[in-house]
């Protein structure tokens, strides 16, 4: 069988979010380590790739039990079939297709009185033995901007959906007890997944199993 499944959800912020854009022309007295941002508005976003990354290497240290894979092509089979793999003589086209996310609310947050989008927090790394302060700006997305987020699944197996969806379930909630982009440890990127909602964008897919599907992904925040 082949169809396709949109999972459709929001992504929000409850901490400052730091995922880094490049500051290689930075004028001087910029900000040390801006924020990524769209290039046609300005406006800070998520990349696809930071929330793939983030994921599978969350769910790799669930699933690969025994062993650490070094690069993801020896990740296990379940982790390969649902992501991909580049290794030789075991190619594998991932099932799961992420697409960069872009900020939604920013009237909303205009509105509780927040002047823009991000935030610039100064922070002081202290030398140890000279006591010498090394101060840097870094930007941040602020806490409650919201992003909307698309993913794409491809149906190639009724019963494999059912277990690529128990493993998403897992991702989808790794990730809310964990963070996004930079600097975790020091309380950035906390985040929350909620509104996720499936819609067969292409084939057929049983009602039976998409409804199962739903109540998995649901089932991460009961």
């Amino acid at each position: 069988m082949f169809a396709k499944v949109e999972i459709s959800g929001m992504i929000e912020t409850v901490t400052g979010l730091h995922i880094g854009g490049s500051s290689a022309f930075s004028a001087i007295g910029a900000v040390d380590s801006p924020v990524i941002k769209d290039a046609r508005t300005n406006r800070p976003m998520i990349p696809g790739s930071s929330l793939k990354g983030k994921m599978r290497s969350l769910l790799a240290k669930k699933y690969n039990e025994g062993y650490v894979a070094s690069i993801p092509d020896d990740d296990t089979e379940c982790l390969t079939r649902l992501f991909g793999s580049a290794k030789k003589g075991h190619v594998r086209v991932g099932k799961i297709l992420f697409t960069d996310m872009f900020i939604e609310n920013v009237d909303e947050l205009k509105r509780a009185g927040v002047v823009g989008q991000t935030e610039i927090k100064f922070e002081n790394s202290i030398t140890r033995t000279t006591a010498v302060a090394n101060p840097r700006q870094i930007e941040r997305v602020v806490r409650g901007a919201k992003f909307p987020m698309q993913l794409i699944y491809e149906v190639t197996s009724e019963e494999e959906m059912l277990q690529d969806f128990k493993i998403l379930k897992d991702g989808f909630q790794l990730l809310q007890y964990d963070y996004l982009g930079g600097s975790g440890s020091r309380g950035y990127g906390r985040i929350k997944i909620f509104d996720l909602e499936l819609c067969v964008v292409i084939g057929d897919v049983s009602d039976d199993v998409l409804d199962e599907c739903q109540e998995i992904l649901n089932g991460e925040r009961e």
